[in-house]
């Protein structure tokens, strides 16, 4: 594991396009989703995750429950995978669709595995966090909060923030920091 952080790209900045195949098509009754269904015209939150690394772990099950609150206050969220799966196995299509279904995510789970949409969003670690307004304008990049594996309990509270500021103020202004966690298995 290489510890890594994530870029703090431009605030603004526009959604890159994407059209990748779903782990878990039952999230969304297809097997491919590109922006434009995933936003359907609403705050998008985009979380670049994988299954194996211990930061993405640690967050998970508060991921899951973020993802309930996102969907009840009108803001979708996918997460994606980038990993190459031939060095790294248990990221494998395959293997996000069980951990998808195991761990019951509400949200669609997304193989890139030509890794260009990981590089089109300047995506570097696992987890990295992008929510988007709903013109689909950069309002916050990284971090969950400030908890770690082995140090403190994941809440996502700064996540959930950057979310509630998005909703009632139509901007971002908290303090935003970066995330760290496992570098993207590049190929």
């Amino acid at each position: 594991m290489a510890l890594t952080y994530s870029q703090m790209i431009d605030l603004g900045a526009q959604a890159p396009e994407f059209d990748l195949p779903v782990s878990n098509p039952e999230t969304v009754g297809s097997e491919t989703l590109n922006l434009k269904r995933a936003s359907d015209g609403k705050p998008l939150a985009i979380v670049f995750m994988c299954n194996h690394c211990p930061f993405v772990v640690h967050v998970e099950d508060a991921l899951v429950e973020a993802a309930r609150v996102c969907g009840e206050r009108g803001v979708n969220l996918v997460g994606i995978s980038s990993n190459d799966a031939l060095q790294y196995p248990q990221d494998s299509f395959e293997a996000m669709g069980r951990r998808a279904q195991n761990k019951k995510y509400p949200f669609p789970y997304l193989y890139d595995e030509s890794q260009s949409v990981a590089k089109a969003y300047g995506a570097e670690c696992t987890p990295d966090f992008f929510l988007y307004d709903e013109n689909l304008r950069l309002a916050y990049r990284g971090r969950f909060d400030e908890s770690r594996p082995g140090i403190g309990q994941a809440t996502g509270e700064e996540f959930l923030q950057a979310v509630d500021e998005l909703l009632t103020l139509g901007v971002v202004t908290m303090p935003q920091r970066p995330s760290m966690g496992c570098n993207i298995k590049w190929k």
